[in-house]
């Protein structure tokens, strides 16, 4: 099988979810990157370069400048000509081109896959993460997104991949590039991060959350996290919540501060390598999952943590 994966890229460069669904699509059969955008060659030639790859298709137009799913799916459908298995990472950009290519194909998607069986059925999480379903699609094309965090990243290193310019099928005309507010933090970004420190409701608003989260974060080298709790409440803003309804991460190390563990939390981290909970209710469903509990006042011991590193 032929698989065509959308490659997400930033200021010239691939991100690791792109990475992460080269793994998920190599298991699934041959691999050949789309990179669409303006001005993409550099971008191109880093696809070519990653290992597992056979072939880069490059379509660079103004049209793609901004990656407006509606001008990139009717693209990604031409392509699906010669293709079988269209794979998205699940990210934002991501979850807005692949419905978009899967109803021009009239086909089901099969979303934020774990695992790619042998049997050519893919495991998804149900339920808020609480159950793991195997699903199997008979449609002769298919449309997949990945969860990055499920799968090792691709060496960006190794590959020889043949580059090849296809062609753009313009602006369509039903949507626009109007502005794009992009905050721009000196912490490591939350789904890259190797270790992410988070904050819950229970400190009580937003400059005690930087007081108490900011510096330890800052002495680990650690991106800061919140539950959807204490976004709500307005302690940070939308782009630090982790969960089912946020980001999914999956880090070496996540620090979580005064966060009781709901299960919509929990779908969004409990991939990660090593969880260490601080909370003073010993009962909080978050030490069920950790794997370093400490039962304290985290106004108490998040000082002296931080004091001592």
């Amino acid at each position: 099988m032929k698989t065509l994966l959308w490659v997400e890229h930033e200021d010239g460069g691939i991100k690791d979810a792109t990475l992460s669904s080269v793994t998920a699509a190599a298991r699934i059969g041959e691999v050949h990157l789309l990179v669409v955008g303006y001005d993409v060659g550099a971008v191109a030639t880093q696809a070519a370069a990653i290992a597992g790859v056979q072939k880069v298709h490059v379509a660079d137009d103004v049209a793609y400048a901004h990656a407006l799913a509606e001008n990139v799916a009717p693209l990604i459908v031409q392509l699906m000509a010669g293709h079988d298995v269209f794979v998205a990472p699940a990210t934002s950009n991501g979850k807005n081109i692949a419905p978009r290519v899967a109803a021009l194909l009239d086909v089901m998607q099969i979303s934020d896959i774990l695992s790619v069986e042998e049997d050519g059925s893919f495991t998804r999480p149900i339920y808020a993460g609480n159950a793991v379903a195997t699903v199997r699609s008979r449609d002769a094309k298919k449309v997949v997104t990945v969860r990055g965090t499920a799968f090792d990243k691709a060496a960006r290193e190794g590959g020889s991949a043949a580059i090849e310019t296809v062609a753009s099928t313009g602006d369509r005309g039903v949507s626009a590039f109007v502005s794009a507010v992009i905050v721009r933090q000196e912490r490591p970004e939350l789904t890259s991060a190797k270790m992410i420190v988070a904050g819950g409701r229970a400190l009580k608003d937003s400059e005690t959350f930087a007081q108490h989260l900011f510096p330890l974060a800052d002495k680990l080298g650690a991106a800061v996290g919140a539950s959807r709790a204490a976004v709500d409440a307005g302690y940070v803003p939308n782009d630090y919540q982790v969960g089912q309804t946020g980001k999914i991460v999956a880090p070496e190390i996540y620090l979580a501060v005064g966060i009781s563990g709901a299960i919509q939390h929990l779908a969004g981290m409990k991939d990660s390598k090593t969880i260490i909970a601080i909370n003073k209710d010993a009962d909080a469903p978050i030490f069920q999952v950790a794997d370093i509990g400490l039962v304290g006042d985290l106004f108490q011991v998040v000082p002296e943590l931080t004091a001592k590193l």
